[in-house]
């Protein structure tokens, strides 16, 4: 009798811990990090009871808890907790709790905090992952034809390099016909992508950012215009989970953030962007707002690199599809006279939207070089012929399949390099480019 309670016991406990692993739709994702604290993200199936464990990984024995969150149906059933109990240049383990079961995972589950390194040693080498287009399957809302998207792979490739960050650089997902106009389907979209199975590993081991393009936005080319922007940022602020979102009161996702030594700008080339075959009044893809704060926190960064992403191709000189040349040529030419005649150094864009992959250096008036990183796509379709003339691209780093990036720091703090790399979906060394702080 004994032995049969103790049966039914461990298959009731058995039974209770499998339904609370069912519950989990995707992640854990490692949100932003710092030297003190970290966000943690997470989306269930239904409402459901969430929280996190995490431990220093020298001292386990220490367990420390975030708050507890109930997922909500109008949130897509999203909880993003944060770990407060840090402490710098520190690896956590991590784990979820659904209703209380813990939830292990099949690949390790850590994060590390930033180190805090000034005025005691040089800035710690860090390598960063980026990429764009990521369009994943899904034939009742696809187009009728040959799959878009493919090679899912390319995220183990991505997570086999153990970034510290993952910089992700718009259309992040791919809004269908049937998504645009209603909360229901932009969440399902949000949801339906994050889900795939092979992205798992690398959001629960890499610290993700992200920033839009149009298809995150809306549809195709989309601008200010497009009536349920409120909806999809809504959305882009459950699914991601940068530091901040939008500056100087206005609504949007422009951000920043140090990692290291190193500054991150995040621009919103969408929410406050006129049409593109708008022929009165100003062109903008910024905003005045957005312009001007981007080139005062330009102005006011110290660091050795200054990053930044937008969804768009600033230094590709073809006037062709979405360039910021061929849209708004006076606002790009006022963005680079801005940066000549602050002087200001270590200014790399880094782009995609265009299916393929190509690295663009332009040298200024003031003897700075400026250089423009696209690396695109990551699963969608690529673009297998490129004929454009872009005068500023590097010789032999044009890419016409799918591919990712890595911008990989070292170095003392006063003299860093920084190496940029561009890999095909399987993991191989496309092509690589260094630079060196600008003295």
């Amino acid at each position: 009798m004994r032995i049969l309670t103790l049966c039914l016991l461990f298959g009731l406990g058995a039974a209770k811990l499998t339904a609370q692993v069912d519950l989990l739709q995707s992640g854990p994702m490692l949100g932003y990090t710092d030297m003190r604290e970290a966000l943690l993200w997470v989306q269930t199936r239904q409402a459901a009871e969430v929280q996190f464990v995490y431990w220093d990984t020298l001292k386990p024995q220490t367990r420390y808890f975030t708050d507890k969150h109930i997922t909500r149906k109008q949130d897509a059933f999203v909880a993003k907790l944060v770990a407060d109990r840090l402490e710098p240049a520190k690896v956590y383990g991590y784990q979820l709790l659904i209703n209380g079961q813990e939830i292990k995972r099949p690949y390790p589950t850590i994060f590390r905090t930033q180190s805090l390194w000034r005025f005691r040693t040089d800035p710690p080498p860090f390598t960063v992952a980026i990429g764009s287009c990521t369009y994943i399957n899904e034939p009742d809302y696809d187009r009728p034809g040959r799959a878009y998207g493919g090679e899912y792979n390319i995220f183990n490739s991505i997570y086999q390099r153990h970034p510290d960050l993952m910089l992700w650089l718009g259309d992040n997902i791919y809004l269908r016909e049937g998504d645009y106009y209603t909360r229901s389907g932009i969440l399902h979209r949000n949801t339906h992508t994050r889900s795939t199975p092979e992205i798992q590993p690398l959001l629960a081991s890499t610290h993700h950012y992200a920033i839009w393009d149009d298809h995150d936005f809306g549809p195709n080319d989309s601008d200010r215009s497009f009536t349920q922007r409120d909806l999809t940022l809504e959305a882009f602020n459950l699914f991601w989970a940068n530091p901040t979102a939008g500056v100087y009161g206005q609504a949007g996702i422009t951000s920043w953030f140090e990692y290291q030594d190193m500054h991150f700008f995040l621009l919103d080339n969408r929410y406050h962007r006129t049409p593109n075959g708008r022929k009165t009044g100003d062109c903008t893809i910024l905003g005045e707002a957005q312009r001007e704060w981007f080139i005062d926190a330009l102005v006011a960064s110290n660091a050795p690199f200054k990053l930044v992403a937008i969804g768009g191709q600033v230094l590709n000189t073809a006037k062709v599809f979405e360039n910021y040349i061929n849209l708004c040529p006076e606002e790009r030419e006022w963005l680079l006279k801005r940066i000549e005649e602050e002087n200001i150094k270590g200014v790399i864009f880094l782009t995609g939207d265009r299916h393929h992959t190509e690295l663009s250096r332009y040298t200024n008036a003031a003897g700075n070089e400026v250089y423009d990183v696209t690396i695109s796509p990551l699963t969608s379709g690529p673009a297998f012929s490129v004929t454009e003339i872009n005068e500023n691209r590097v010789e032999n780093t044009l890419v016409t399949k799918r591919n990712f990036g890595l911008l990989s720091f070292s170095g003392p703090r006063t003299a860093r390099e920084l190496l940029i790399q561009a890999f095909d979906a399987q993991g191989e060394e496309l092509w690589q480019h260094q630079i060196k702080t600008a003295q």
